[in-house]
């Protein structure tokens, strides 16, 4: 398969790639960390330094590329609100790089996932989008939306027999988690991680989440009644 790997420069992204590559896929994939990119390219990897929240240089990228198979949109961040202070630059900021990013990725990437073979388009979100969290106010806001948008692709795509997969991790052990001063169940590692990405992928699944202990967890609670979730979550910052 021809892969494209956005966010490959650490994390679940670059564990991804290496683990494509190793079973002879032919990986494209997008960052902004050139030490990285180096890295990746000196294993045989084809990269791009490209900063996705940039329209006009990441379509520019994307259309000197030729067809893609297969499309993982993993690229984003995380930061957390800390009130009382509501920072608004914070969620600019998150929103720009989680969802903008996709946005702009998608229209880069659906000419080429046209000319492919079986396409596949998955968006990475995350199983914070299933309740409201505390301090996620911006994080939990931005996945939420990429569940949105890649649902809504699901459905517009069909015609077009272009395949949408949404990703919905829990905690997975990376830089970015590593930042975390919270405990984090059911933490997993990277290549668990790629493992069961890439095991949902291969059979087509609309939701890929995992570790099903945790993320069944939080569906359950999804289907609270809005009030009692409210209250559950205000006694646990209490």
């Amino acid at each position: 398969m021809r892969i494209l790997i956005t966010g490959a420069t650490s994390g679940i992204g670059k564990q991804l790639a290496l683990d494509y590559h190793a079973e002879g896929h032919e990986i494209w994939v997008a960052g902004r960390n050139e030490k990285a990119l180096a890295e990746l390219a000196e294993k045989g990897i084809h990269t791009g330094r490209v900063d996705l929240s940039n329209r006009e240089e990441s379509l520019k990228w994307f259309a000197s590329l030729d067809a893609i198979d297969l499309a993982i949109l993993n690229a984003g961040t995380c930061e957390y609100i800390d009130l009382p202070e509501f920072d608004s630059a914070l969620v600019s900021r998150v929103m720009r790089n989680n969802v903008e990013s996709m946005a702009i990725s998608i229209e880069g990437l659906l000419p080429l996932l046209r000319k492919g073979i079986r396409p596949h388009l998955v968006g990475v979100g995350s199983p914070s989008s299933y309740v409201p969290m505390p301090r996620a106010e911006a994080y939990g806001a931005s996945k939420a939306a990429i569940a949105y948008m890649i649902d809504t692709l699901r459905i517009s795509l069909y015609r077009e027999k272009i395949d949408v997969s949404l990703v919905s991790p829990g905690f997975v052990k990376t830089p970015l988690t590593d930042l975390n001063d919270f405990p984090m169940p059911f933490i997993i590692t990277v290549a668990e991680a790629s493992a069961f990405i890439r095991k949902g992928i291969a059979r087509r699944r609309l939701e890929i989440h995992f570790p099903k202990k945790f993320t069944l967890i939080l569906k359950l609670l999804a289907w609270l009644p809005r009030s009692l979730w409210c209250r559950l979550a205000q006694r646990m910052i209490k």
